[in-house]
Formats: C-alpha cells, sequence, structure tokens
C-alpha cells in the first residue's frame, strides 16, 4: 500500500503536491515565500481543512525567514501582518487560522525571553513540523476510533476529497474507510465526483487506487437513487469546521447527502480531528461560506462548459444541521448527540 505525503519540507522549501494537476500528473511545487503558499492555498493546490492548516503553518516559517533578526517589536509585527495575509487565504478552513494562531503564540512567547530572533525562527520550524506529525497522528487514531463505524459486508458512500491528499498523511473520513479495510472489513465503496472542481472524481478516486481499495465513482446527483435502492449502507465526511452544537460546515453537497440519509434511515457519520471544532461558535449560522469565482462552474480546465456571459454562483461548502448527523469521529473520541455536551469532552481530550 502506498503511503501519499502531500507536504513536506526541505531544506528550507515548501514541497507540495499540486493537486489542480492531479490525477493527469505528479507535479510538486517547490515554494520559499509564504507569498506563494498563500496562493497555492487559494488557488486549491493544496486543499482539505488539516492540509490548509499545515501548509499555513510552514507559511508563517517562510514568512518569519523573509524578517530581519534585529528588532523583536519589528519582527512580531511583520509576523503578524503576514499571518493576517495568510488567515485571508480561504475563509471557511477553520485549521487554517488555528494553525496561524498557534504559531504566533510560540513566536510570541519564545520572542519574550529568547534574545537571538534567529532561534526564534527555529523554534517556528519545530512547531509547523510537530503540527504535521500531529495531524498524521490524529488521523491515524480518527481511524481506528472511526473503523467500527464502517459496514462489514455493507457499503460507503463518501463525499469530495478526505484522504491523504487534504491532511498531512493518512486522512478523515477517507482514512476512517482505509483503517475499516486494513482491519479486515470488506464493504463496497462509492465515491461522488464532487461538482465543479471534481475532488473526488480526481483525488479520491486516485487515492483509492493507490491503497487499492476497490470504489465506484459515481454522478452526485445518484446519490439519492443509490440510498433509495436500499445500495448505501452509511455516509462519511470530512469537514472544514463544526459549531459547538454538531452543524458541521463540509464541501457544496454535503448537506443534501445528509437530508438523503436521513430521508432513507441510513447513518451520517462526519471525520474530523478537534482542531476543526470550533466551540466560539455556537451554531452554523454563524460560520462564513467561501464563495468560489463563477469560472469554476461554468468552466473546467479552461475550457468552456456552459455558454458564454452565463451567471453561475458557486458556494464552495454548506452547513449539515447536527440533527441529521449521526455520530462526529475525531482523534479523542466519537462524539453523539447532544454534541453541545460531546464534542466539549472531545476538545477537553475524551470522554
Amino acid at each position: 500500500m502506498s503511503e501519499i505525503r502531500p507536504i513536506q519540507w526541505k531544506d528550507g522549501t515548501l514541497e507540495l503536491l499540486d493537486q489542480t494537476r492531479l490525477p493527469g500528473e505528479q507535479v510538486l511545487l517547490a515554494l520559499d515565500d509564504y507569498r506563494g503558499a498563500v496562493a497555492a492555498i487559494r488557488d486549491m493546490q493544496v486543499r482539505g481543512a488539516p492540509a490548509i492548516g499545515v501548509t499555513a503553518a510552514y507559511a508563517v516559517v517562510m514568512a518569519a525567514a523573509e524578517l530581519p533578526a534585529a528588532d523583536k517589536a519589528a519582527f512580531i509585527a511583520g509576523l503578524q501582518e503576514a499571518a493576517t495575509v495568510i488567515n485571508a487565504a480561504r475563509p471557511t478552513a477553520v485549521n487554517l487560522q488555528w494553525a496561524v494562531r498557534r504559531m504566533l503564540r510560540v513566536a510570541e512567547a519564545e520572542a519574550e525571553t529568547e534574545p537571538d530572533l534567529n532561534r526564534v525562527k527555529e523554534r517556528l520550524l519545530t512547531e509547523a513540523q510537530a503540527i504535521q506529525q500531529e495531524d498524521e497522528d490524529i488521523n491515524r487514531r480518527m481511524g481506528d476510533l472511526g473503523k467500527a463505524l464502517m459496514p462489514d459486508g455493507g457499503s460507503v458512500l463518501t463525499h469530495c476529497n478526505t484522504g491523504a491528499l487534504a491532511t498531512s498523511a493518512f486522512g478523515t473520513a477517507l482514512g476512517v474507510i482505509r483503517a475499516g479495510w486494513e482491519a479486515g472489513q470488506r464493504f463496497r465503496v462509492f465515491n461522488t465526483e464532487t461538482r465543479p472542481f471534481l475532488q473526488g472524481a480526481r483525488l479520491t478516486a486516485w487515492e483509492f487506487r493507490q491503497l487499492g481499495i476497490p470504489a465506484t465513482l459515481i454522478v452526485d446527483s445518484a446519490a439519492g437513487l443509490l440510498m433509495q435502492r436500499g445500495e448505501i449502507s452509511c455516509v462519511i465526511t470530512g469537514a472544514d469546521r463544526i459549531a459547538a452544537n454538531g452543524d458541521t460546515a463540509n464541501k457544496i453537497g454535503t448537506y443534501a447527502l445528509a437530508v438523503l440519509a436521513r430521508e432513507n434511515n441510513i447513518p451520517f457519520y462526519v471525520a474530523a480531528p478537534t482542531s476543526t471544532v470550533d466551540l466560539s461558535l455556537a451554531s452554523g449560522e454563524a460560520i462564513e461560506i467561501e464563495e468560489r469565482a463563477g469560472a469554476e462552474v461554468t468552466h473546467f480546465q479552461g475550457v468552456p462548459t456552459a455558454p458564454v456571459g452565463v451567471d453561475a454562483l458557486n458556494p464552495a461548502f454548506d452547513v449539515t444541521p447536527h440533527r441529521y448527523i449521526s455520530a462526529i469521529v475525531t482523534e479523542n473520541a466519537v462524539a453523539r448527540p447532544p454534541f453541545v455536551e460531546s464534542l466539549k469532552l472531545a476538545v477537553g481530550g475524551g470522554e
């Protein structure tokens, strides 16, 4: 089984597997400037909430490297200015802001006691590498906790891309599927194509092939038919932000799948690290939904797929109300309703 590692730090350079080029080409981006990392996040060359967080951490490292090591106040101010730019790359994925805040806290704390700012820069690199390693460890724990939810002898449907490409390694919802498969459970896997950016068709299908897990690709609108026929045993997706009550923001189309699952008495699961849980938000109504360019709907890889001049609406995410979610798999616990209580316990370290 081939391990996929889309983010690597080598000798002062951040290497990202360019996800806009998959599955046709495996192209590495070599970045040594934080603005390049911001562009990669914004343009979805790197995507998935955990992967965005890891990339943002390294972006802070690169921003720090550009700043002179003479004046502490100017160093922190410059780092905060760069952090504002990094945070603006994509607004919905809370892991981005979480990672940047964590990096800034380290910089500020270290600068208080360390006279040599070059050592502070080294400490920031150590922290970014820790975030990356923690992400892989967290994903593997989620897989171990969530694999019991996978339907041995049944079938599972997943949406968008939640594998190693969306993280530093292993994956969230796809990681749960993988963990079940590696434990000897056997079930049929369906994955949506995920319009309009085709993360499911281009990325998830590619990952399943790399992992040797048989999977069947379907168009997004076929999910209801399969559920109605009794061909889906459960649905599992990732998340980009989870409110305190369990309302979950994820790739556009997730809400529709959750409603269809409820109508057909099918469990709907979410897998996400606790860094994706935002306890400061009481409900999903407060989650900002990213609106992307209409050209992603009217074109694919530069080729028009709609009449010239047609208007297109392109929300990147939707919010699934907690009442449609059967369980949320985190690295600390499998949270179940009422999520106001179980998520707080999970974020605090588990039950």
